[in-house]
């Protein structure tokens, strides 16, 4: 995607339309940023978007006088509630359409992020809608992430990471956290650890060494990078 500064004069219509996106891929990014820390720090930003620092201070400076985020230099961001309303509807956007891509187009859990990403700012809450009563309203995404109703609500979670059970301890895998790696969703998924499947930890390697996991009739063996990218709910004693 261009940059918005490098469009020529006249070019008004891309312009509008660039924007408009870039303005909500950085609420949608600082809203899930701020799921692990809060106020969420410029670099951090810069980091997830891969862009560089001075332009994330542009972009805030420009969502602060939209009224969308509250930002003071050296202390962070924080989305306001109207900033957390168009998140929650660009995410709802792109959690409804990686299940449909799933369900009604055939892609795979690994192919449907991409996509998303592209169709998410350009579909009309009426689409929405036809695509969420086809699936039948669903809270997840094929990743485990929750999706957000039309109010902004979702469905909650008690879990924990895999990398944190400790040998004997029994799970069922809920969310993957990083559902943009293509690679390592397709890795995950060979492994047999997608969301709904069940496990037990049968042995912890020392020196922060592998997981071996029980799935089904099979042992699994798990490296501790990818152990923290997995969320689990435990099993009830």
């Amino acid at each position: 995607m261009p940059e918005i500064e490098s469009l020529k004069s006249g070019s008004s219509a891309q312009r509008d339309s660039l924007n408009h996106q870039a303005v909500e891929d950085y609420l949608k990014t600082i809203y899930m940023l701020a799921e692990i820390e809060s106020p969420v720090s410029t670099s951090r930003i810069a980091e997830a978007r891969d862009v560089k620092p001075a332009s994330v201070t542009s972009m805030l400076r420009r969502l602060a006088k939209l009224n969308m985020v509250h930002y003071e230099k050296h202390y962070g961001v924080a989305l306001t509630p109207a900033g957390e309303k168009v998140a929650l509807e660009v995410i709802r956007h792109h959690r409804l359409l990686e299940l449909y891509l799933m369900e009604a187009l055939g892609f795979a859990w690994d192919e449907v992020h991409e996509q998303a990403d592209i169709l998410e700012h350009v579909i009309s809450e009426q689409l929405e809608e036809r695509i969420a009563a086809f699936l039948g309203h669903p809270t997840l995404d094929p990743h485990g992430d929750p999706i957000p109703d039309k109010d902004g609500a979702m469905v909650t979670m008690d879990t924990v990471v895999l990398a944190d059970m400790e040998v004997g301890a029994r799970a069922q895998v809920a969310r993957i956290i990083d559902d943009a790696n293509s690679d390592m969703l397709r890795y995950l998924a060979e492994l047999g650890l997608t969301p709904g499947v069940q496990f037990e930890v049968v042995e912890i390697a020392p020196f922060a060494g592998p997981f071996s996991l029980q799935i089904g009739a099979d042992v699994k063996v798990v490296g501790r990078m990818i152990a923290q990218t997995i969320l689990v709910v435990l099993a009830q004693e």
